[in-house]
């Protein structure tokens, strides 16, 4: 399955439904999405005011089991932690590290001669709005899938990936149009690696985790003991195929697990952030991140809409999936608010229209009606 992604929501399409329940009633919003479904537990989070103020979980760990999901289990939140990538490199910007423009030929010198031409010019910003032109995974796959197994450390592993994968020709002129990409998240993660000489994983521990109080972070599948994603109806313990999941080295694309306080705190400084608040970056940062490309539809690496489901943006969105588990993102900045919702498992089990339904639920809570253009 990899990494599946969407940079604008499937929700943007929702019409908004009946009056939100109040907020006291989450709980009967999320049981009432999941009767009837497959998937064995939701969780969800409700953001207003610079703060949590709704959570609810339900469910099961593992279908074949018993087990309750709690309020402090890790989820697998796929390509919503893109933005969370996107941070640490803005933090070694602001601090000269790097820069959003300097050619690809410059930042992976090693790799220069072999790349494809066309992505010699490449900058940061092009690879963390998809316009770099890369395929959205290395065209051969199967010649990769050796990474689920692989004991070379992660950096390594990376690095060898992202050298086949800008042999590939690209899918379009790089700049010249929106191309959804993991790969150039993995070139990112890859550049400030060899910059820092710290692997992607300690640096997402210093500049973002740490930073916002994160702690119960971690990267790749949840193991055993955790609450594990589904598939087919079936968890998914052991990913060996692409067709399993995503191999460990794909953090930088999206493959972290994390409570749902912990994503929280990412996501409320995102929203103070717009409104010049924020704790982790600069504002001009969070403003890069938060603005749409010119003629594209998201920033580095949000989804940016004038509105959704009928209510009033702008809208800050991203979804992610890896097949076992789907995470949505939907934040309204000029009101402060929020929500996040996840699911353990995949569309393949419904998953899709119960977050769906959450979201259709709530939005009428968390920004005004769109005011109709006169």
């Amino acid at each position: 399955m990899l990494i599946r992604t969407i940079a604008a929501l499937a929700v943007c399409a929702l019409a908004a439904t009946s009056p939100a329940f109040a907020s006291d009633n989450l709980d009967t919003i999320v049981t009432t999405a999941m009767a009837a479904s497959k998937v064995p537990a939701l969780g969800v989070v409700v953001m207003r005011d610079g703060k949590i103020t709704e959570q609810a979980v339900r469910g099961v760990k593992r279908i074949d089991q018993q087990t309750p999901v709690g309020g402090d289990d890790v989820w697998l939140i796929g390509s919503t932690g893109k933005v969370m990538t996107v941070a640490m490199v803005a933090r070694l910007v602001e601090r000269g590290v790097l820069s959003w423009d300097a050619p690809l030929e410059a930042m992976l010198p090693d790799l220069a001669q072999e790349m494809r031409p066309e992505y010699r010019k490449v900058t940061l910003v092009q690879l963390l709005s998809h316009q770099a032109g890369l395929p959205r995974d290395l065209q051969d796959l199967g010649s990769a899938e050796q990474l689920f197994t692989e004991s070379q450390p992660f950096p390594r592993q990376r690095l060898s990936y992202i050298a086949k994968a800008l042999k590939d020709k690209p899918d379009a002129a790089p700049g010249t149009a929106f191309g959804y990409s993991n790969t150039g998240f993995l070139v990112a993660a890859a550049i400030a690696e060899r910059v820092t000489g710290e692997s992607y994983e300690n640096l997402m521990q210093k500049e973002v985790f740490q930073p916002l109080g994160m702690r119960n972070v971690g990267f790749g599948n949840t193991h055993d003991g955790q609450n594990r994603g589904h598939q087919a109806g079936k968890p998914m313990l052991t990913m060996r195929t692409f067709d399993d999941g995503a191999p460990p080295m794909f953090g930088p694309a999206g493959f972290l697990h994390m409570s749902l306080g912990d994503w929280a705190r990412f996501n409320l400084d995102q929203l103070a952030g717009s409104k010049g608040q924020g704790k982790l970056l600069t504002p001009a940062s969070y403003r890069l991140m938060q603005t749409a490309q010119p003629g594209r539809p998201a920033g580095l690496d949000w989804g940016v809409q004038a509105s959704i489901a009928g209510r009033q943006g702008p809208v800050l969105v991203h979804q992610g999936s890896d097949g076992n588990w789907l995470a949505m993102a939907v934040l309204f900045p000029e009101q402060g608010s929020g929500v996040l919702a996840v699911a353990n498992a995949g569309p393949d089990m419904g998953a899709d229209k119960v977050l769906t339904t959450v979201l259709g639920t709530l939005f009428p809570s968390l920004s005004p009606a769109r005011q109709a253009v006169k």
